[in-house]
């Protein structure tokens, strides 16, 4: 990183700064903002990647993240480092981020104005599948991730069931789910 100058850098300069140690961990720096309207001012680097994100990961991103910023001259500037993941209610808007959510509940704003709901299943050559239930039947539904407007994944209190689970490719999980695990 060159050119820089005191105080805070940019998201930009953030994300050059911590790209390579975020993939050597195994994720990406998926955004980075910058609120100079708190006090002190708050980075937050959104880390993502195809192995979920625990709280012994962001520890480690976030003090390797935190070494970094602390190399860079911010002059006066105090600030607070905040390392997360997405969280459930970004948008899916990319292939990979819908191949990361393969097994969750979505709901699906399509092109044509109309809603569907179901849960991801195989991603691939820019379509999704989607397990949909209509007439009490589960089924797959092929859908071009350039047909999906917006895509946000649901939260869920009940667990799937098994035949939704086998339709996603999830039979280890829909066994456990049998098992009462």
């Amino acid at each position: 990183m060159t050119g820089r100058s005191k105080g805070l850098p940019t998201p930009e300069q953030v994300i050059e700064l911590l790209d390579g140690e975020f993939a050597r961990a195994g994720y990406e720096v998926d955004h980075v903002t910058i609120d100079t309207h708190a006090k002190p001012a708050r980075i937050t680097v959104v880390a993502d990647g195809d192995i979920p994100l625990d709280l012994d990961t962001i520890a480690e991103l976030s003090r390797s993240a935190s070494a970094l910023l602390d190399g860079l001259d911010t002059g006066e500037t105090a600030y607070v480092l905040e390392v997360t993941s997405p969280g459930v209610d970004r948008p899916l808007r990319a292939e990979k981020h819908f191949r990361r959510a393969r097994g969750r509940k979505v709901e699906a704003e399509l092109a044509d104005g109309t809603t569907v709901t179901g849960r991801i299943g195989a991603v691939s050559d820019g379509a999704v599948d989607l397990v949909v239930r209509g007439r009490g039947e589960w089924s797959i539904r092929r859908i071009p991730l350039s047909e999906i407007g917006k895509a946000v994944v649901q939260v869920e209190f009940s667990s799937p069931s098994a035949k939704e689970l086998e339709l996603v490719g999830e039979l280890s999980r829909a066994a456990g789910t049998e098992a009462g695990t």
